[in-house]
């Protein structure tokens, strides 16, 4: 269970982060042109989808044992 528990702190962790780095850059580079025009609904699809990936990417590297040269 303390496996469990730890692997869900660390793969909410990093998909809380890339949802906000993420955010940031596509608001970031929409408002390059206005803020108002800013399409948060596609902004949010965009953060959405790279969560997802995240979320998907962690349980393929959480207690990944590194390589050894």
């Amino acid at each position: 269970m303390d496996k469990l528990k730890s692997y869900l702190n660390y793969s909410v962790e990093r998909a809380v982060k890339t949802f906000a780095q993420t955010m940031l850059g596509v608001i970031t580079a929409s408002s390059a042109l206005s803020i108002v025009e800013v399409d948060f609904a596609q902004a949010l699809g965009v953060a959405g989808l790279a969560t997802l990936m995240s979320l998907l990417t962690s349980v393929l590297q959480y207690d990944r044992k590194p390589v050894s040269e």
